[in-house]
């Protein structure tokens, strides 16, 4: 009788784990788990089996069979609907109990390091660099985060607010550039945050992202083209912003396609509504309807 080939045992334990959210799986892995789990297979388990494992009913499922990508909805759903509960290692046990054993051996270490990942962003923010005392009692001590974008006053005194937080790879700076023309520099007067041009050097990144994303940004708009499914920090900043509004019931988060893409678009976006720069039909109204997204209120 045929026997299932052994899992490879993970690294981080089970606590560690179901510790980790959902949000730290990245794209290619999500897509991996799709290519195994969206066709319908009588002798496997498909994503079908793992919807009623998480408690999805009959019309939710059958909503989820005219979607493209269904894995990547349902997973998106779930992280939505129990933020708490949806965890890697939750994941990784339901595979196990459906018996998709291939998954397991093609895709645990690539989810546990994505998990290895998110613990060590986590773990350098909680690490901030020690400050050395001053000498002089009456010098001022400010928070960390009071001072880090070019608006900020330098006494600590006021924090700048943005209407957006703009998630880009450096290949589209370019567009970046017309986005600023185009919204700041016309009747719209958004302000925009800009990493490389508004944020102040010497903190730490990911804290610094953390604080303006969830604080500082009333909005964030994530630049998709192929460049930006390759960079490791869009990545966290996409997956920070969906974790602050599950299922996009903010309005937090503004997909932008500003390049024709050999690639699919994200999965993990692909609920959310977008505005396509690459689409000629609909070039006309874009900044409008960009800008008019990023005034509501």
């Amino acid at each position: 009788m045929a026997t299932a080939p052994a899992e490879p045992e993970p690294e981080l334990g089970a606590a560690a784990l179901d510790a980790v959210p959902m949000v730290a799986l990245n794209y290619g892995v999500r897509r991996r788990l799709g290519l195994y789990l969206n066709p319908r297979a009588t002798a496997a388990a498909d994503w079908t089996a793992l919807a009623e494992e998480l408690g999805w009913d009959y019309l939710e499922i059958k909503r989820l069979e005219a979607l493209p990508d269904p894995t990547a909805v349902l997973l998106e759903e779930w992280q939505g609907r129990c933020p708490g509960g949806a965890t890697v290692g939750r994941l990784l046990r339901l595979l196990r109990d459906l018996r998709r054993h291939d998954v397991l051996l093609e895709l645990a270490a690539s989810m546990e390091a994505d998990c290895k990942k998110y613990l060590q962003r986590r773990q350098q923010e909680a690490d901030q660099p020690l400050q050395v005392p001053a000498v002089d009692s009456s010098v001022p001590k400010t928070s960390e985060l009071l001072g880090i974008t070019t608006r900020d006053d330098p006494c600590g005194n006021g924090t700048e607010m943005f209407d957006a937080f703009i998630c880009y790879c450096q290949k589209d700076l370019q567009f970046v550039q017309e986005m600023i023309r185009e919204l700041e520099q016309t009747e719209f007067k958004l302000k925009l945050c800009v990493f490389d041009r508004d944020v102040l050097p010497g903190t730490c990144v990911w804290s610094i992202t953390g604080e303006l994303i969830e604080r500082r940004c009333r909005r964030m708009v994530v630049v998709i083209s192929d460049d930006y499914l390759e960079s490791d920090e869009c990545d966290f900043q996409t997956k920070f912003a969906l974790s602050l509004s599950p299922g996009a019931r903010l309005k937090r988060l503004i997909p932008v396609k500003c390049k024709t893409m050999k690639n699919e678009f994200p999965s993990i976006l692909r609920f959310i509504t977008i505005c396509d720069y690459t689409n000629p039909c609909t070039k006309k109204w874009f900044w409008t309807r960009l800008a008019k997204s990023l005034l509501l209120p």
